[in-house]
């Protein structure tokens, strides 16, 4: 496991079905369970115990299949970038700098005094996500991480839908490139608002203009009204757009010439030797970016107040 994330705190953990405690004693033997008796999950479906990692899951009501999971020894449905991907992923298009942003504030607003340190829950920790490597090194939080697969760099698995968590167990939530891979992101985001502390943050950084990526585990884009709709029981800190028209060029060059030669390594290549036009989103204003954005990013406060369908559209920045 990686060493900066910390070992699974039992006591946060809630059955994914009807948020009872969840029963560890039985995890060396190969799984866990719900301690409510009258659950559906407990006795007749105990949670399996993936690599040292619990599986907790609604099987039921979620795209995660167990016995998929189990007999994949948790190592999910597609084969995950290595380094030299993710180094070849930041060149064609630079770092994420609203990651690079919220990493920075995330310490600042919610740094406690003495030796607490507050606690983040990263959904889709799986691989660490572009622009938050300084969350990880820093040291300042206590983070729990989760994805559909399992990693090094998460504690246990889980289906964004139904957090396994009690509520208000989180000072902050870290959800990148998640919620387009998700079939209810109202519902994750419900659920994130559930299991933050009040005025707990949440950082969101969500595709717009992408093609299908991840295949059958694809299902939504969002433009930046609808994102901040999406997160409308929040207050907003700050948003925008990451990555404009230039990388959505990048991203169709690689599709045109994928679905040209039937192959995604001739896709690759085209985008890799044209990854220097990812700089001319430099010279466009901020408004016609946010209209062509590749993708869109969030950054709020947990809020007892919800922003109207009215609210909403004076918040539009574009050029249009």
């Amino acid at each position: 496991m990686n060493m900066n994330v910390m070992p699974l705190p039992h006591a946060i953990c809630a059955c994914p079905c009807c948020g009872s405690a969840i029963d560890f004693s039985d995890i060396q033997n190969g799984s866990v369970q719900c301690s409510n008796v009258t659950c559906r999950c407990a006795c007749k479906q105990s949670f399996p115990v993936i690599d040292g990692r619990p599986a907790l899951v609604d099987f039921s009501n979620s795209v995660i299949d167990r016995d998929g999971l189990i007999a994949s020894a948790g190592t999910g449905y597609m084969v995950r970038p290595g380094s030299l991907r993710l180094w070849l992923f930041s060149v064609m298009f630079g770092r994420h700098e609203s990651a690079i942003y919220a990493a920075n504030e995330l310490p600042t607003r919610l740094r406690k005094p003495g030796s607490q340190r507050p606690r983040l829950l990263v959904i889709g920790g799986g691989t660490i996500g572009n622009g938050m490597q300084s969350i990880y090194s820093s040291g300042v939080f206590d983070i729990v991480a989760f994805d559909i697969y399992a990693s090094p760099n998460v504690q246990l698995i889980a289906d964004a839908h139904s957090l396994p968590f009690i509520d208000g167990s989180f000072d902050a939530v870290w959800v990148q490139a998640v919620l387009e891979h998700v079939l209810e992101p109202e519902r994750a985001v419900a659920e994130i608002h559930r299991v933050l502390r009040p005025q707990g943050l949440v950082y969101a950084g969500t595709p717009f203009m992408q093609q299908v990526h991840e295949g059958a585990y694809d299902f939504t884009r969002f433009t930046a009204l609808g994102h901040r709709w999406l997160f409308r029981r929040f207050e907003c800190i700050a948003s925008g757009a990451e990555g404009g028209p230039s990388v959505v060029l990048l991203w169709a060059i690689k599709y045109f010439f994928a679905g040209l030669f039937r192959n995604f390594k001739f896709g690759r290549v085209a985008e890799l030797s044209m990854f220097w036009l990812r700089y001319f989103d430099k010279l466009m204003p901020q408004s016609w970016i946010v209209d062509g954005a590749s993708g869109v990013w969030f950054l709020g406060m947990r809020s007892d107040q919800t922003v109207g369908p009215k609210q909403i559209i004076k918040q539009y920045r574009g050029a249009q």
